[in-house]
């Protein structure tokens, strides 16, 4: 089922809700859909049937056809608040890849790179005292 990036964005974030920067920009975008479109919409009936069962396809299906049926997709600003979900979960998503290096001399080595770093574990082999 391809997706229009309103439907995408509702169910990416639903998926991210732990992270605070999704939740909050969920947040926006749910409340620019219940601004424009009014809270007892059909459309934003279709999020909140979305919240509770997230992993529900039929629902899933459903809030893409109110999404085509209302024209949410025509409103710019919804629009942008729906891509701005889906560009912090991508980046979120590229800044928690793993990096495996494999150094094969430990004592003459460095990596570099930005954002956060964590080690799981450091292991020597062939150690000699005699270096």
């Amino acid at each position: 089922m391809s997706m229009d990036v309103i439907t995408e964005a509702i169910i990416v974030a639903l998926a991210n809700l732990g992270k605070d920067v999704i939740k909050n920009s969920y947040n926006a975008l749910k409340s620019a859909i219940k601004e424009k479109f009014g809270s007892d919409s059909d459309v934003v009936n279709a999020v909140e049937g979305l919240e509770k069962k997230p992993d529900s396809e039929g629902r899933k299906v459903t809030l893409k056809e109110e999404i085509q049926n209302s024209k949410v997709n025509e409103d710019p600003e919804i629009h942008q608040l729906a891509q701005d979900i889906l560009d912090k979960v991508e980046e979120k998503a590229q800044a928690q890849q793993n990096i495996h290096q494999t150094i094969s001399n430990p004592k003459n080595s460095s990596i570099s790179g930005s954002g956060n770093a964590s080690i799981g574990s450091i292991t020597e082999h062939n150690v000699s005292d005699n270096q």
